[in-house]
């Protein structure tokens, strides 16, 4: 049986899990995860830290109470990703490609039954849990509710509806992603909040950044602080390079 009917067929599911967090993910492969980061570091250490905070934004999601948890990937990762993430989590292919595609299949999928369910990207474990509640608790009262990002984007969208036409040529990836998806939301006429802003790995930036939260809280995110450790000093010298501060 496919994961995705298993979740759907469960009624202790849908009687005590009406929130379901779905992790936007891929495969960990080089030259197709965080391919910006390439740019200043080896890219198997690149291809590492995806995994890396991938199962640390797995283990935050499946440390929410009363939050039901699955990946949706590509469907060409299907099977590896499972294979990696081996932990009997639902992975479950979209349906078409790009990011568009795969926020479209999330609540086209999981939102019957009058679920909430919260898309959320795999690069910010770091992410405080009382967020993601808070998404949750949005959507009681608006019909979608989105994290904004500092470059543009959104690190997390939620909604209790499929709005097919809510990330069509959403340009996601880009600056205006998070102006397009406003734009589109106020077309339709939804009713919209926000949660707090705050950032994922994309740039050196992002990533010198999460290393100086991680070394006063290496809790938060216990492989990629593991990972930092590993790579310190590539990415002090990154910090150097680059004069973040």
């Amino acid at each position: 049986m496919h994961p995705m009917e298993s979740f759907r067929q469960n009624p202790l599911h849908l009687s005590q899990q009406p929130r379901t967090l779905v992790i936007m993910a891929k495969a960990p492969k080089p030259g197709v995860v965080k391919t910006r980061l390439v740019q200043s570091l080896p890219s198997e250490a690149v291809t590492a830290l995806y995994g890396c905070l991938l199962q640390d934004t797995i283990a935050l999601a499946k440390s929410l109470t009363g939050v039901e948890a699955a990946v949706m990937c590509p469907e060409s990762d299907q099977k590896d990703l499972a294979d990696f993430l081996g932990n009997g989590l639902a992975v479950v292919a979209q349906k078409g490609q790009g990011l568009a595609a795969g926020l479209t299949s999330v609540f086209s999928c999981f939102t019957a039954h009058g679920r909430r369910v919260v898309a959320f990207n795999s690069d910010s474990p770091h992410l405080e849990p009382s967020v993601l509640y808070r998404a949750f608790d949005i959507l009681a009262t608006k019909d979608v509710v989105v994290g904004p990002t500092n470059d543009g984007g959104y690190y997390l969208v939620g909604a209790k509806a499929a709005h097919p036409s809510l990330f069509e040529g959403d340009g996601m990836g880009t600056g205006s992603a998070l102006d397009r998806l406003l734009t589109r939301v106020k077309m339709m006429e939804l009713s919209m909040d926000f949660t707090e802003p705050f950032y994922d790995i994309d740039v050196a930036g992002d990533l010198i950044q999460l290393a100086r939260e991680l070394r006063l809280a290496p809790q938060r995110a216990p492989r990629t602080s593991a990972w930092l450790g590993e790579w310190r000093h590539a990415v002090d010298h990154l910090h150097k390079r680059t004069g973040h501060l």
